[in-house]
């Protein structure tokens, strides 16, 4: 058997090393020690992260894909019985149904999909993740720009860049620096469940393309006028890429745009 100080390209494992930036992304994934019910950790590898969450949340389940390191973590935290650890995928796991959050140095190759994970569980409050720094600046417009997916889901999700992680702090070292992620649910949703479907609607079609410009897209579904209507609530220019429309704008185009019930 490989000896479990091994990494595994194939799992796109980069293990952080400094203790410092651990630290740092705990007290962000559990600002206040004590109050997590329940804790996911995706990919605890040998534990570093997992060392220091444990103790701010009362139970912690530790999930590890790769097979030879869960006996080193099931020796690492035997003596702490708020830990417990899991062999297997994360993303095959069942969310649980009651209120909890999730937690995680992610490999880099599946961040879409853990993210996807999260944002379908109907229970989680918060996801904290160290994701290639990239990934962390498109989703929280840190570019001056916006994706289809952090405006889809932001009425109901908060999307945050919260801290950067240098990619000296990893072995082995990775290409790029890592961005600290963090997505909460919101308490109150910006829209109404019933308005789901139309927000989705409206938003999927200006980011169609169809037309060659997001006042061209949306005419397709409203009429001139309105359109214009939108984007002066919006504060909108006519000519404005689609990418640079904040979520809040994109809910006041929304407010003149809705679908009459």
């Amino acid at each position: 058997m490989a000896r479990p100080s091994r990494v595994s390209r194939a799992l796109s494992q980069n293990f952080l090393t400094d203790r410092a930036a651990a630290a740092r992304f705990a007290r962000l994934a559990v600002p206040d020690p004590g109050t997590a019910p329940l804790l996911l950790e995706v990919g605890a590898g040998k534990g570093a992260l997992t060392e220091l969450l444990a103790p701010r949340c009362r139970r912690l389940l530790a999930y590890e894909i790769d097979e030879r390191l869960v006996p080193v973590l099931d020796a690492r935290f035997s003596s702490a019985p708020q830990v417990h650890v899991v062999a297997g995928d994360f993303l095959a796991a069942s969310p649980p149904r009651t209120a909890f959050s999730v937690a995680g140095n992610v490999p880099f190759s599946r961040t879409a999909g853990i993210v996807d994970w999260c944002l379908r569980a109907p229970a989680l409050t918060d996801a904290t993740l160290l994701t290639q720094l990239e990934y962390a600046r498109k989703r929280t417009g840190d570019y001056g720009s916006w994706t289809l997916l952090t405006v889809l889901s932001w009425p109901r999700y908060e999307w945050r860049l919260v801290g950067r992680v240098g990619r000296s702090s990893f072995r082995p070292v990775p290409r790029v620096d890592a961005g600290i992620l963090r997505i909460e649910r919101r308490r109150a949703p910006l829209l109404a469940s019933g308005a789901q479907h139309g927000w989705r609607h409206l938003v999927e079609l200006g980011f169609s393309g169809v037309g060659g410009s997001l006042h061209a897209s949306l005419r397709r579904a409203s009429p001139r006028h309105r359109v214009d209507a939108a984007f002066r609530h919006a504060g909108l220019d006519r000519t404005v890429l689609v990418g640079a429309v904040s979520p809040e704008r994109w809910l006041r185009l929304y407010e003149v745009l809705a679908p009459c019930p």
